[in-house]
């Protein structure tokens, strides 16, 4: 069991460690990244959601990939793909060889996160998997500690170039790690792929994403993003109506009907269109509006990762005493009025004051998506762990894009009424404040949960003894 809950998250928890720092490094570098390649940093998002559209196109491919040709090996064939994409972001230069490099990082991401955590899934006991999401988890954490402020000495003491490369000996000893300790779990015969399913699925997110990226972007036209957005839209319909109608999907929306996975998925993407804004808004935030370094602005954000690695160790114990729906309940709301807060920094504003609320901020969303995650399969099935473990992750990046792209759109709004062709301090604290309504929405479905649900999970109402 201690193998179970420890060292396989561990290492499964190289690839979230790539994908989390990758994430926060590439944020806190925009500014630089676009002044080398020609671009600015608002249309460097493009760059953002593209990675997170790649990943919701590949995605519902995941389950059934691990299933036909095994978990461990298509884990290891997504790292190394991801890594070649880091490569290819570390030699771009220009916006579309950027964007390019992104979609190949995504095309291995949509793999490796899926997957990994399909494994873990199928490899715990219910009764442990709060604490195994736990412990996979805290290493993916030390990204977003690691990444701003790596990504911030290296552009502004080196190069941005690097913040990519370092994910090369990372993605080969992630490699090597899962070849001689990961367990290959055989998965269920599975049937052919549902390949007008995956296509629609794809054509539906990365329209509806991009075209919102698109219709704010100052290099294109605003008709292709509507274009896009009208497209995505209309494959979200056929998608439906083509999943209802045939067995096994690629994405089986039927799980939807379970109360648990159905709340932890809507309430978990509304809060995730906060979360997803944040490592877009807070770092030019602070860069462009307070004049900070990328450097220094890496040494401000990365506190927010302290909180949730902290809160890693007590998540266990938290949701064993009170349950799924008063904590999560609990740490939605207060999510969402610290990022309420965040619309309040200012240059005048004290340091001491912006590191507690990010300290805070970190904290209890740690403490909120372990709850989520682990919701997420309470009252599945482990054959159905696999067509869950897709339907979730899609949802998961669609709402983390669809965050990057909102806040965009409303810093390219403020900018309009304010009659600026620069962005400043106000349109970043208007986005700030508009994208904290969408996690406090995720209140409402969650509000409709059992307060039982998932206590075989979290061992709420058990014995201490089997806690």
């Amino acid at each position: 069991m201690v193998l179970v809950n420890r060292i396989v998250p561990l290492i499964l928890a190289v690839a979230l460690f790539m994908e989390m720092m990758d994430s926060t490094v590439i944020a806190t570098s925009l500014p630089a990244i676009a002044a080398d390649i020609g671009t600015s940093p608002i249309a460097l998002k493009l760059a953002l959601t593209t990675y997170l559209v790649a990943l919701a196109i590949f995605i519902p491919a995941s389950g059934w990939m691990a299933d036909r040709f095994g978990a461990r090996r298509v884990f290891m064939i997504a790292i190394a793909i991801f890594t070649l994409g880091s490569l290819l972001c570390a030699r771009a230069d220009s916006l579309a060889a950027f964007v390019g490099a992104r979609f190949i990082q995504g095309m291995g991401g949509s793999m490796m996160t899926p997957v990994a955590r399909l494994v873990l899934v199928r490899a715990t006991e219910r009764n442990r998997l709060v604490e195994a999401m736990s412990w996979l988890s805290v290493p993916a954490l030390m990204g977003p500690l690691v990444g701003p402020v790596v990504g911030g000495f290296l552009t502004t003491f080196v190069s941005w170039h690097w913040i990519f490369l370092i994910n090369l000996p990372i993605g080969l000893a992630g490699i090597a790690a899962s070849k001689r300790f990961l367990p290959e779990l055989a998965g269920k015969p599975n049937g052919r792929l549902d390949a007008v399913g995956l296509a629609l699925s794809g054509l539906a997110a990365s329209g509806i994403v991009f075209g919102l990226s698109v219709i704010s972007l100052p290099a294109l036209p605003e008709a292709v993003g509507f274009a896009a957005v009208a497209i995505g839209a209309a494959c979200a319909v056929l998608y439906v109506r083509h999943a209802l109608k045939i067995p096994g999907p690629v994405l089986d929306l039927s799980l939807l009907a379970t109360p648990s996975f159905r709340v932890s998925v809507l309430s978990g993407s509304l809060v995730r269109l906060g979360i997803g804004a944040t490592p877009f808004l807070l770092p030019l935030t602070l860069q462009i509006g307070f004049g900070l370094s990328a450097f220094h602005s890496g040494l401000v954000t990365f506190v927010g990762a302290i909180g949730a690695i902290t809160m890693k160790f007590a998540a266990a114990t938290v949701y064993a005493r009170f349950g799924f729906k008063p904590v999560l309940l609990a740490t939605i709301a207060l999510s969402g009025l610290l990022l309420t807060s965040m619309s309040f920094f200012s240059p005048r504003m004290s340091f001491a004051v912006i590191y507690s609320i990010l300290l805070a901020a970190g904290l209890v969303r740690s403490l909120m998506f372990t709850g989520f995650n682990a919701l997420t399969f309470a009252e599945l099935e482990n054959e159905q762990a696999g067509a869950g473990t897709a339907i979730a992750a899609v949802f998961q990046q669609i709402s983390l894009a669809l965050g990057v792209a909102i806040a965009g759109m409303l810093v390219e709004a403020s900018m309009a009424w304010r009659g600026t062709g620069d962005p400043g301090l106000a349109d970043f604290q208007l986005a700030f404040f508009a994208i904290s309504l969408f996690s406090l929405a995720a209140l409402m479905p969650m509000l409709t949960l059992s307060r039982e649900a998932g206590a075989t999970v979290s061992g709420h109402g058990a014995p201490a003894s089997e806690h």
